[in-house]
């Protein structure tokens, strides 16, 4: 009798310990991606003002604003479904390589091996976007709605 108790207490003990676990983990989740997601609208906020200052916007700074873009739909896509979207940290990192390819040529007015290098990262990561796009078809994870 005095087991059984015991049992069912450790029981109880474990199931609120779950319950109390998932709580604070799903808190810390909503409350990490509220503040990623601000800071994310803060810099593209700042950067647009920098430009309207300006009175212009360069490329550099157009792909400046992708790269938020991308990185806010990362956060978005994140906040519905719980996963992290792979295919998008590979466009944010083209997008940043192609703005730093466009930067350096721009700078030096030369074309060098490190454009040439950069081209090659550039490529690399499409191909990868690619196998990870095709995996994703060809393979689904059986949660279609997480499928991006």
């Amino acid at each position: 009798m005095k087991l059984e108790r015991a049992e069912a207490a450790s029981q109880r003990i474990h199931t609120l310990a779950d319950v109390v676990g998932k709580v604070l983990v799903d808190a810390f989740h909503y409350l990490a991606l509220f503040a990623i997601g601000g800071t994310i609208v803060w810099s593209a906020a700042v950067a647009f003002l920098g430009m309207t200052a300006k009175g212009h916007a360069t490329i550099d700074d157009i792909l400046l604003l992708f790269i938020y873009l991308e990185l806010g739909a990362m956060v978005g896509i994140y906040f519905k479904t719980n996963h992290m979207p792979v295919r998008f940290l590979i466009y944010v990192a083209i997008t940043a390589l192609t703005r730093m390819l466009i930067g350096d040529v721009q700078a030096h007015h030369r074309p060098d091996m490190g454009a040439v290098l950069g081209a090659g990262a550039i490529l690399l990561l499409a191909i990868a976007a690619l196998v990870i796009r095709y995996a994703s078809f060809k393979y689904p994870s059986g949660q279609a709605d997480a499928r991006q």
